[in-house]
């Protein structure tokens, strides 16, 4: 886990100005708004944009098949640079719609019996959660949370003697949830996970959700020893919506799993009464999905790698602690974000106040940030004693002044 920094180190270590006014000026949406919704959806880098323009227009002029099969070595690159962001081979990268069709087709995957027990943290995505309890009705699998230390985030004593307890079939950790500034100590809970599997080998598959943290910091699979990373690319690696990535382990695909609903990209159909599963990541593809998607993820992972994950992550713990400084120091604010490390999202709560007036009132002045509610986070929510927050999630190239203009107009709407 990165320790945390002074913010005068970070300020000594981040990019100069000039280097961030590049950014802005390759961002078109820089110009027309105050962007604090990133761990939403990033503004896409023009390259991004002007990748996805240019295969849409080759697909109205020859065709969509013919212009995938066109650019077939661009859509392989995807895979290459997605490896190369997370530490892995190609063959261990599948594309997706989202980060949550990445989880469901892993969870899927699973060889679940009743009784199974899932032992996962009290900060998990709302889809997570709702998923679990959909196998538990389905199913009969148990479900079981790990305690939150006393600063936040995983008891890594707790995780592991209810690992070595339960023996569960599924750990499944999110690295930094929605609705907080928490991130997981995953590197820990890597050390602890692989000493469980050295005496329980076989028994316990490991699902990271990394939807908030992919290209807000640097993930290598490897160390995280995880089976499983499910992520998004539309929030801070600012590529296009609707698209995701999932890595699969090699001993996951040699153990055989693969998702529920295979179809003909994942396998191929040898008899009347058999089908033969592809040997690597693809099992987890689905035969159609928007090429222009593919090409513009590429881009924008090639966009993240040159600036340099290290660098960004420092950006942006920099720019987070200055939201959460300046809304420290307004009245009846309650800044949420709890745990030994923070990252990107700011949450906070005002007294006697609406989310929507906050955040449409925002929005009037060309500010985006979202609110969000019990329902989306419920387990965290009721520790902390609110119904709702406000989020902003500042990036690199956001500025200290684009801060200062959301910090003076909440106190106008407040």
């Amino acid at each position: 886990m990165t320790s945390a920094l002074p913010v005068q180190t970070l300020l000594n270590t981040v990019f100069s100005p000039e280097e961030i006014q590049r950014f802005r000026e390759e961002t078109a949406g820089t110009r027309h708004v105050i962007h604090l919704n990133n761990a939403g959806a990033g503004l896409m880098p023009d390259v991004v944009t002007q990748a996805q323009l240019d295969h849409i227009s080759l697909e109205s002029r020859i065709g969509g098949y013919e212009a995938a099969a066109l650019q077939a070595e661009v859509v392989k690159a995807f895979y290459q640079q997605c490896a190369l962001l997370l530490n892995c081979k190609p063959a261990n990268i599948a594309f997706t719609a989202s980060a949550t069709d990445s989880y469901t087709r892993a969870l899927s995957a699973i060889p679940f019996e009743k009784d199974d027990v899932i032992l996962t943290d009290r900060d998990d995505f709302v889809s997570n959660q709702i998923q679990f309890l959909s196998l538990q009705k389905r199913i009969g699998v148990r479900i079981v949370h790990i305690n939150n230390a006393a600063v936040g985030g995983v008891d890594l004593n707790d995780l592991g003697e209810k690992l070595h307890h339960y023996r569960p079939r599924l750990l499944a950790i999110t690295h930094i949830p929605t609705n907080s500034g928490l991130v997981q100590p995953v590197h820990e809970i890597a050390a602890i996970y692989s000493d469980y599997v050295k005496v329980h080998p076989g028994k316990t598959w490991y699902i990271l959700d990394a939807c908030q943290s992919a290209g807000q910091m640097k993930l290598d699979v490897k160390a995280l020893q995880c089976d499983f990373l499910s992520m998004t690319c539309r929030k801070f690696l600012r590529g296009p919506r609707g698209t995701g990535a999932l890595y699969i382990a090699d001993s996951a695909l040699q153990a055989g799993l693969e998702p529920m609903f295979i179809d003909m990209r994942g396998a191929e159909w040898t008899g009347k009464d058999s089908y033969q599963q592809q040997p690597d990541a693809k099992r987890f593809e689905d035969w159609e999905f928007a090429y222009s998607s593919v090409i513009g993820t590429k881009a924008a992972i090639e966009y993240c790698l040159q600036i340099g994950e290290e660098r960004i992550w420092q950006q942006v713990r920099l720019m987070a602690a200055i939201t959460r400084e300046k809304l420290e120091a307004i009245d009846k604010v309650r800044v949420l974000d709890r745990g030994p490390e923070k990252g990107g999202l700011v949450t906070f709560h005002v007294e006697g106040s609406d989310p929507l007036h906050i955040v449409n009132g925002l929005l009037k002045r060309k500010i985006n940030v979202v609110p969000s509610y019990r329902a989306f986070g419920l387990l965290d929510f009721d520790d902390k004693g609110v119904k709702w927050a406000v989020r902003a999630s500042p990036h690199y190239y956001n500025t200290v002044e684009e801060i200062d203009a959301f910090i003076a107009s909440l106190k106008e709407i407040i």
